[in-house]
């Protein structure tokens, strides 16, 4: 196999977000890509095999592209244009980073980072009810606030409608101080902390005194029929059957439902049915219902987020065979039911 070597200009005022501090954005690029990579005096050089070589150069080009838009590379940036290099999808990181859904208070740009991301919200402006389904830290929810917010602003909607089932996470907390709205804020914090961070605490305060924005236990929907609103149910693996049916026969005219959940994180009491599960039954021929499947490749937090959802992940898939054999005795014999 041919050693080739290629260079590359690096904008001085670009070098240190592209390379990464002590040069660790490079050092993984090496490693990855098999090449060897020599920053100096504004240039990049690249040695290795060709095909390597390439791949690299693609990489690195990309990411000077995303750092001229103002992006502040991160590692999980690096490791997805690492992904895509090894596919035909290379240069569609920049495409993704061109969709813009909104910006928070700080005026940091909120936008899909992966190509599932990206999809995902291409669904919630298609269709009316989308269930986002995918592990931890892949933005199902933060993404779903973005949209309601953007579609809140520009008029789209009256009201924006959180909700969320108030089960405990594996524990019992017993008796909690407070009145009813202080009993049910601890299961709604997450909801809170992403409407603070895009719109603020001022402007959420002042549309949720005027009944405009609603954070609410899942409980608080029956009998309600909710026109005109964006509504997310967050944490959906967490309903019941009949409490999924519930919420989605409460939409009215001109609304939009996101569902978000992740099917390994039930905290439902054991042989309880996910009401998650049975509606991606029930519901998957119909037109206007998406169901948007994220994967450990889409996680945007910390990259050991990812590495832990790929581990479990590995680690789920070997027990199952494992758990078909179920162990019965029929007087002196024992036999396995495959």
């Amino acid at each position: 196999m041919s050693v080739i070597e290629t260079i590359i200009d690096i904008p001085i005022e670009h070098e240190k977000n592209v390379c990464g501090q002590f040069d660790s954005y490079l050092k993984k690029i090496e490693r990855t890509l098999h090449v060897t990579m020599i920053a100096r005096d504004g240039a990049l050089k690249i040695i290795g095999p060709e095909q390597m070589v390439q791949r690299a150069k693609s990489v690195f080009s990309n990411l000077i592209e995303l750092s001229k838009r103002g992006n502040v590379i991160a590692e999980q940036n690096v490791d997805y244009a690492l992904s895509l290099s090894f596919t035909e999808s290379d240069s569609q990181i920049l495409e993704i980073d061109k969709d813009i859904i909104c910006r928070t208070i700080n005026g940091k740009p909120v936008k899909p980072k992966t190509l599932g991301q990206k999809q995902y919200v291409d669904q919630i402006r298609k269709k009316m009810v989308v269930f986002g389904i995918g592990p931890a830290g892949t933005g199902k929810t933060y993404l779903a606030m973005a949209m309601a917010i953007q579609a809140f602003k520009n008029g789209e909607v009256n009201r924006i409608i959180l909700t969320r089932p108030a089960i405990e996470a594996g524990e019992k907390l017993g008796f909690l101080p407070g009145d009813l709205q202080s009993k049910i804020d601890p299961y709604l914090r997450p909801l809170y902390d992403a409407l603070y961070q895009i719109m603020g605490a001022e402007s959420y305060l002042h549309n949720a005194e005027k009944g405009l924005i609603e954070v609410a236990p899942l409980a608080y929907m029956r009998g309600r029929t909710l026109d005109n609103a964006f509504i997310i149910l967050d944490e959906a693996q967490n309903t019941t059957p009949a409490q999924m049916k519930m919420f989605l026969t409460r939409i009215g005219f001109g609304s939009k439902v996101i569902v978000t959940g992740d099917q390994t994180q039930k905290d439902l009491p054991a042989g309880a049915v996910s009401g998650l599960d049975m509606a991606m039954r029930i519901l998957k021929k119909i037109d206007d219902i998406s169901f948007c499947q994220l994967t450990s490749s889409d996680v945007v937090r910390h990259p050991l987020v990812q590495k832990i959802v790929q581990a479990y992940d590995e680690f789920e898939s070997r027990k199952k065979p494992a758990d078909r054999k179920v162990k019965t005795v029929t007087g002196r014999k024992a036999h396995y039911d495959d």
